[in-house]
């Protein structure tokens, strides 16, 4: 599995990856995934990365929970 966001992998990024996050403000914590967030690209932190992600999921799970179920077609 690939190890991009940690060791020799960051040592490219400035600061090595870290800086504030773009969804919960914390300083000087590691920033290295791309999130779309209101139609800007910005940089946030795993734990943010984690919640919107699992946000994402309880909403499809919400959806399919409450989507209208067909009924079966009758043959007549």
């Amino acid at each position: 599995m690939s190890k991009a966001h940690r060791g020799s992998g960051i040592r490219s990024e400035a600061n090595h990856g870290r800086g504030k996050c773009g969804r919960c403000g914390k300083d000087q914590i590691k920033c290295l995934y791309e999130q779309e967030i209101d139609g800007q690209k910005v940089k946030i932190c795993k734990i943010c990365k984690a919640a919107l992600k699992n946000q994402a999921q309880k909403a499809a799970k919400e959806a399919k929970k409450n989507a209208p179920v067909e009924a079966p077609a009758t043959e007549a």
